[in-house]
């Protein structure tokens, strides 16, 4: 089975989506998109600079419709009908469109009002992130927590996100595991812990108003890498998700469990193929960051040599 991932926050980069806008469709897909989410997706794609697409409100609906082009091209150009399915924390909302769970433009709407309240929420309160690489499991599980912090991120492939207060954050970098290395990462906040917990009944409430459907495709859920069947059952793992813990470790698990052939990750690709090379051994994985990484991902997905 190919497995099809959408990335989470942090994967934008500046300029990324001027090289897609030259297909055709792309401009006028990412214009809807752009009405859809209430902002303008094309000039943050393009021109806006690296502290405004960090912004999470801007950041978070960039990136799901990012995947959510590169899935409609991929899908045009190959039979992809039984891909299994899987998003890294927002990278879920990409997931569920392409799953048909949501609409793309009921997936958008909501993770624009997601991006916009755990913006709030952050604004509250000085917290953060850092990757903490290497390192024995039991051994970075146990620093972090004499710090204080919470594995926000399990993300497998020798990698453990931590999060919480900043200055937390920098004692754990001056006292980190053996054999580890500890990376703050450029984001507004402590996502996926109990600092977040105000956005959800924001994002409970938008999702009263969207019907979900039952995946099409086979699905996993960040929350502990089962197979999710039901749209609904889906869609409340969503509103959950913001406070809890992603566990990608767990996602993979389940890939391997389903026999996992190959990884395509999606636009703006990059962080979940890295993992998945060091964690799914000997598994192929394309990463789309360009339209010319699309050639590889259909050799992947129609079993020719990537």
């Amino acid at each position: 089975m190919i497995v099809i991932a959408s990335p989470g926050q942090g994967s934008q980069t500046p300029g990324f989506l001027a090289p897609w806008l030259e297909l055709p469709g792309a401009r006028d897909f990412l214009g809807d998109a752009s009405e859809y989410a209430g902002i303008d997706l094309i000039a943050h794609g393009t021109v806006s600079d690296a502290d405004t697409i960090r912004d999470t409100a801007i950041a978070q609906p960039l990136i799901v419709a990012a995947s959510i082009l590169a899935w409609r091209e991929l899908s045009a150009r190959v039979s992809i009908a039984d891909a299994g399915l899987a998003g890294h924390s927002v990278g879920e909302f990409a997931a569920a469109a392409a799953a048909g769970v949501l609409s793309e433009g009921d997936a958008l709407r909501l993770v624009a009002v997601r991006g916009r309240a755990m913006a709030e929420a952050a604004a509250r309160v000085e917290t953060g992130m850092a990757a903490v690489v290497g390192g024995v499991e039991a051994d970075v599980l146990a620093k972090i927590e004499e710090h204080g912090l919470t594995p926000a991120n399990r993300n497998g492939g020798g990698q453990i996100v931590a999060a919480g207060p900043r200055p937390a954050l920098e004692a754990l970098a001056a006292d980190a595991p053996r054999g580890a290395r500890v990376i703050a990462l450029q984001v507004a906040g402590a996502f996926h812990t109990d600092a977040m917990s105000s956005a959800i009944p924001v994002l409970r409430e938008a999702a009263e108003g969207v019907t979900p459907s039952d995946p099409r495709h086979p699905l996993w859920t960040n929350a502990d890498g089962s197979r999710v069947t039901s749209g609904t059952d889906f869609v409340a793992r969503l509103v959950s998700q913001i406070a809890s813990p992603v566990r990608w470790d767990l996602c993979m698990s389940g890939f391997q469990e389903a026999g996992i052939s190959g990884l395509i990750e999606l636009l703006p690709a990059g962080a979940l193929s890295g993992i998945a090379k060091r964690a799914l051994k000997g598994v192929p994985a394309v990463a789309i960051k360009t339209p010319e990484d699309l050639d590889a991902a259909v050799a992947l997905a129609t079993g020719a040599a990537a």
